[in-house]
């Protein structure tokens, strides 16, 4: 798996605005357009306009995972706010796997995520433990320009200045 962030540069247990786990460039801007997708996911997930404009990302995490990848169960508890995460898939499809706040272990559900979905999970649910158990190799999307593989694009309320 390959990861590029934008906003803010995710290294195990903290963020920086450069990527200093990997040349110290500065991290490129968080685009608007990509905010605005998020406020959309958040409003259509909850019906609730009000929580929608209030939700502000600034991070996000771009992910390509190749037909082998996988991603291991783990809760997103590095931002200092709780606002929920909005995760877009694009390729190849997947098996999400969404737990429960407590553990790692059960109970959880495998959710197929294919290309174009969004998966919003905030409340309770956010520090839920989460990963990706499988790409489906055979369900790639050449017409979005991906020839192979899967992109998920995850973002976040980091809650830094």
């Amino acid at each position: 798996m390959q990861t590029v962030c934008l906003g803010w540069h995710w290294m195990p247990y903290r963020y920086s605005r450069t990527a200093d786990d990997v040349d110290g460039a500065p991290v490129k801007p968080f685009p608007g357009w990509l905010a605005d997708l998020g406020r959309r996911a958040v409003a259509d997930a909850y019906d609730a306009k009000a929580q929608a404009t209030s939700y502000r990302p600034d991070v996000a995490l771009i992910n390509f995972y190749d037909e082998r990848a996988k991603m291991g169960m783990h809760a997103d508890k590095d931002e200092r706010s709780r606002a929920p995460v909005v995760s877009l898939s694009l390729g190849s499809a997947c098996v999400f796997r969404f737990g429960n706040a407590e553990s790692r272990g059960r109970p959880w559900h495998d959710v197929a995520l294919e290309s174009g979905d969004l998966f919003v999970f905030g409340g309770e649910a956010r520090l839920a433990f989460h990963g990706v158990m499988k790409t489906v190799p055979a369900a790639e999307r050449p017409d979005i320009g991906l020839p192979a593989g899967r992109l998920n694009i995850t973002l976040r309320e980091s809650g830094l200045t």
